[in-house]
């Protein structure tokens, strides 16, 4: 019976055969889907999959139900559906239990869905349709403050493994109807709900659509989680330049999703991915707006030098020692061409040398225990540089330039454009030893093309600078928040002014 069952509500010629059993549908006879069900579980050796049969004290009938006992709360599971249903009178199941999210359940399609997402199924005698208790209950981390994102002035709250708890967070900082999470289920053999939270007066339908189809396009076994997410909907694989922006922090998604963009959670995941973004969108931190104005723009003039430093001071170094000499103060080119007479290798060996070895320190300090990270990465570049001097293997100022380009590239904090800086001062590099100046100008005219390219779910990445939208106050410097009454024009919101007194 199974066989012809599994044969015949085949969904998919690339699911498995213990997958394509999750179609068929339910029997009018409880003990044939108990079958079916113990049979699709392997409830005989998977511990902690239950199958509870109890006698319906008002209907006089038989029933079973059947649940994660890991992925539920076993307390509300027995106050609130079994205790009421041997005690209690009743025509109606819905009335008897007491849980907040009561779903119909009509083939083992549905079964399989529900119990992943922590639900205990009901199934009775004499029906071929059944119910979905919502009483889900997965163990996760406490709200924490934000590892990778840190303020010294703002909320302290971050994301958790928990999408409802996310959830919460941002519900709790959106006080708007509008305000919509849609769920959206991803992966064939391992489902997996990732959320869409938008709202819906403000947000580009465009947009919205698209992130649809490329979500529903996803044909894999499972996605388990939005970093592995983000890779299934970003715009361009192997593109330097990100195209979703990657946060922890309930407060910054919460001000994305005010002016009328997209983000997505998903469960066991403490992050949510904004989408469409720009470079500004990187650039930006949420401390700009929680400290004062002067404040705040000093901190984006600060992080702004960093970037140029990071990406220019090495190449510019090569630049002007290989090729332009007389760019240089004849005392600093001396103490240069003194420090550089004993050394074995050409500049730009040393530079790409040093280079590599503080990248290969911030990546030893990220992977090893926490209290040792800062320790190997201290002692790491001091006994390193200073043994490289010493040796005659690398000059004192090449290990300054080194060392201010690595320090400014702390200064950037998001990950995905710390990287994408990391990795283009090499082009920089490479352009500058082979023909100076002119190389770096060409490499920057060539990156800044590439950039300008670019697009987030269509929205040019370089934007609102280029090409020019009118939007809020707020792109290299902020200005008062009193005088930010616009949103962002490149994302097309339906409603560009923000409803205010000022």
């Amino acid at each position: 019976m199974l066989y012809h069952l599994k044969r015949k509500f085949m969904k998919h010629s690339r699911l498995t055969e213990a997958a394509d059993i999750t179609t068929a549908p339910l029997s009018d006879e409880l003990t044939q889907n108990i079958e079916m069900i113990e049979e699709l579980y392997s409830a005989s050796i998977n511990k902690d999959f239950v199958v509870r049969d109890i006698h319906i004290k008002g209907m006089d009938s038989r029933a079973a139900l059947f649940f994660y006992a890991t992925a539920v709360d076993l307390d509300k599971v027995e106050q609130s559906i079994i205790s009421p249903l041997l005690t209690e009178n009743g025509k109606d199941i819905r009335d008897i239990v007491s849980v907040e999210h009561i779903s119909d359940v009509n083939d083992l399609l549905d079964v399989s869905e529900y119990i992943h997402q922590g639900y205990v199924i009901f199934l009775k005698e004499g029906s071929s349709n059944g119910l979905a208790f919502n009483v889900a209950s997965y163990e996760h981390r406490g709200i924490e403050k934000a590892e990778n994102e840190v303020l010294v002035k703002g909320p302290k709250e971050a994301f958790t493994e928990s999408a409802s708890v996310n959830l919460s967070l941002l519900r709790k900082r959106i006080s708007n109807p509008h305000f919509i999470a849609e769920g959206m289920g991803v992966g064939v053999r391992s489902k997996s709900e990732a959320t869409i939270l938008y709202m819906n007066d403000l947000v580009d339908e465009n947009v919205l659509n698209k992130v649809r189809k490329r979500i529903e396009r996803i044909e894999v076994d499972s996605v388990r989680s939005i970093e592995m997410l983000e890779q299934f909907i970003e715009e361009r694989t192997y593109s330097l330049i990100p195209s979703v922006l990657y946060t922890e922090r309930p407060d910054r998604t919460a001000a994305y999703i005010d002016d009328g963009y997209i983000a997505i959670i998903m469960e066991n995941s403490p992050a949510a991915l904004i989408l469409p973004v720009t470079f500004w969108s990187f650039f930006h931190s949420p401390e700009d707006h929680y400290s004062r104005l002067l404040y705040g723009n000093f901190s984006r003039l600060i992080r702004l030098l960093a970037v140029i430093i990071t990406l220019f001071i090495s190449s510019f170094y090569i630049a002007v020692t290989n090729f332009h000499e007389e760019m240089i103060p004849i005392d600093l080119l001396l103490a240069i061409a003194g420090a550089r007479e004993q050394l074995p290798f050409p500049l730009v060996f040393e530079i790409v040398m040093m280079e590599f070895a503080f990248e290969l320190i911030r990546e030893a300090g990220l992977r090893i225990p926490s209290p040792l990270g800062p320790t190997i990465g201290i002692v790491g570049a001091l006994i390193l540089g200073q043994a490289a001097v010493e040796a005659n293997v690398i000059s004192p100022i090449v290990v300054i330039v080194v060392a201010l380009s690595g320090l400014s590239s702390f200064a950037i904090a998001d990950v995905s454009l710390n990287y994408t800086i990391r990795m283009i001062r090499f082009v920089f590099i490479f352009a500058a030893a082979t023909y100076g100046i002119f190389g770096i100008i060409g490499a920057f005219i060539l990156c800044l093309m590439y950039a300008a390219a670019a697009r987030s779910f269509g929205v040019p990445f370089l934007s609102p600078l280029s090409p020019h939208f009118r939007s809020g106050n707020d792109t290299v410097f902020r200005g008062p928040v009193t005088k930010e009454i616009f949103r962002p024009g490149q994302i097309h919101p339906r409603d560009m002014k923000k409803n205010s007194m000022r």
